[in-house]
């Protein structure tokens, strides 16, 4: 049984233009794509700058203090328990 895959590309013109060659696929296949209404951005960063961008601000938030404010609770129409140590 094959298990359903994600494809990022862009779509120009009526075409689709996956950024990553789509292989292992054969025959006719069912297919939904989802068009976001963004417009492509060009990045000038190459993969290893991203990765060092992200170290970067995961080191600049590793001793943030989270507000319960910042997570708003969702509404399970029950009372919520307070759990103490």
């Amino acid at each position: 049984m094959m298990q359903a895959q994600a494809y990022d590309g862009y779509v120009e013109n009526g075409q689709f233009y996956p950024k990553n060659t789509i292989t292992g696929l054969s025959g006719r296949l069912r297919a939904v794509l989802t068009v976001l209404d963004v417009p492509v951005a060009e990045t000038t960063l190459n993969p290893a700058a991203w990765l060092d961008e992200f170290n970067r601000l995961l080191a600049e938030s590793g001793d943030e203090k989270l507000n319960i404010e910042d997570f708003p609770r969702a509404n399970f129409t029950r009372e919520h328990l307070e759990v103490t140590p």
